[in-house]
Parts: structure tokens; C-alpha cells; sequence
């Protein structure tokens, strides 16, 4: 696993959001972003971290970041996911895990014994250029939003 880092630009990339809209590098350009990504739409974990941001987005808004989650969902899963939770921020749909390839979060993961690849929770903060600016490994999903505004 080759996670991107700080000072590294993110990666050239073309995807989809929730509802089918296309989504590419020239979207984060001349924004500050917060990339987080998660194993899989409405399981525990992964809720209780995008309720988190959700509670807290009016929060990193006024700091200037718009926010983007991003899983190997399908779009459908995805669009489910933000319509139950009233989530305000855009949801990638990275179903061939070219953007999770790409910034480095698949790998070899374990759990209850089991070893097997998947998603590893990490959360990039991007400045305007698409460099990274911070990277977050160790993702406290009650409580990411205030790791996140200590970073910026």
C-alpha cells in the first residue's frame, strides 16, 4: 500500500457521486477539500463518521473546505446511504477502486482473525493547488469532525 502524502498532488481521476454525476480532479482545483474514505455505506463505523461530518459541516464550510466521502458503493448504495442520513456532502461511487488505488488506501487489513484487502479509513485535507496538505490515518469516526478542524 502506497498512500499519498503530504506535499504529494492528487492523483488525475474521473468517477461518479451518488447520483451519477461525474466527478474529476478539475473539481477539487482552486478549492481546499477533505477527502475521507470509508469501507462501505451504512455500517456502523462508517455511519457514525459521516454523521459526524454531517453535524459538523456547516463547521468545515465556514473554514472554507468542501467535503467529499468516498467507497467502493455502487451510486445506488451510495445515493441510499446520504438520503437516510440527510448527508450534505457529495458521496464518490468508487466501485473499480480507481480513486482508492490511486491515493493509496487499499491494502491488506485485519479483523476478528481474518486477514483480507480492503479500505483502510484514512482522510486527506487538499489545499487549492491539489496538494495534501494533512493526512489522518488514525480516524476516530465519533469524533472526526474535531480531528479534522484541530488539522486546519
Amino acid at each position: 500500500m502506497n498512500t499519498l502524502q503530504i506535499g504529494d498532488a492528487i492523483p488525475k481521476f474521473t468517477a461518479v457521486d451518488q447520483n451519477e454525476n461525474s466527478i474529476s480532479l478539475s473539481d477539487f482545483k482552486g478549492n481546499k477539500s477533505i477527502v475521507f474514505f470509508y469501507p462501505r455505506a451504512n455500517t456502523p463505523g462508517c455511519t457514525a463518521e459521516a454523521c459526524n461530518l454531517r453535524d459538523n459541516y456547516k463547521a468545515l464550510k465556514d473554514r472554507g473546505y468542501q467535503l467529499f466521502g468516498v467507497s467502493a458503493d455502487a451510486p445506488k448504495k451510495q445515493k441510499n446511504f446520504a438520503d437516510k442520513y440527510e448527508l450534505p456532502f457529495t458521496l464518490i461511487a468508487d466501485e473499480n477502486k480507481s480513486v482508492i488505488n490511486a491515493f493509496g488506501v487499499w491494502g491488506p487489513k485485519k479483523f476478528q482473525g481474518r486477514d483480507y484487502d480492503g479500505i483502510h479509513r484514512t482522510t486527506f485535507l487538499i489545499d487549492e493547488k491539489g496538494v495534501i496538505e494533512k493526512v489522518i490515518s488514525k480516524v476516530k469516526t465519533k469524533d472526526h469532525a474535531a480531528q479534522i478542524l484541530e488539522e486546519i
